[in-house]
């Protein structure tokens, strides 16, 4: 799990800004996107886990298929019968939550980063750039690079 540190923990999808919205949810929020993202996904002997939307101690966010079953998708809202498969829920509601905190929660952060001048480089523990490459987790320094050049991946 990522314990993030300094100005740059809030790039982390564990860290609890609060207040995301949760995809085709009216009303309903989340403190991080990993805890959206984990509390939504569904298994075979278990449904989504509200739970997940709540924490924010960066602690016990993550759900495994060894204790609760194969994964079965994401369910597409709170209330929603729909669940998405891993590509389309990476698209329809990992990277909308990950663009919420850019817009609402870093802005001074990414203003900051617009500012040094030079080539910036980003490092992060998963290296995964390609959001059609579903063996690996996406790379957030690679949606953060996106976001500030203009080119995020439109699901």
């Amino acid at each position: 799990m990522s314990r993030p540190r300094g100005p740059s923990r809030g790039f982390s999808p564990f860290w609890p800004h609060g207040g995301i919205p949760i995809p085709n949810s009216p009303k309903v929020t989340a403190q991080s996107v990993e805890g959206l993202w984990q509390g939504l996904k569904v298994f075979e002997q278990a449904d989504i886990d509200s739970a997940k939307w709540a924490i924010t101690n960066l602690k016990s966010i993550k759900r495994s298929a060894r204790s609760l079953g194969a994964v079965q998708g994401h369910r597409f809202g709170v209330e929603s019968a729909e669940l998405l498969g891993y590509h389309e829920a990476r698209l329809q509601i990992y990277l909308p939550a990950y663009r919420w905190i850019l817009e609402h929660k870093l802005t001074a952060e990414l203003d900051a980063l617009r500012k040094l001048a030079g080539d910036i480089v980003l490092l992060d523990y998963e290296t995964n750039s390609d959001i059609e490459d579903l063996s690996k987790p996406l790379s957030h320094a690679s949606l953060v690079k996106r976001y500030l050049e203009g080119t995020w991946p439109e699901g």
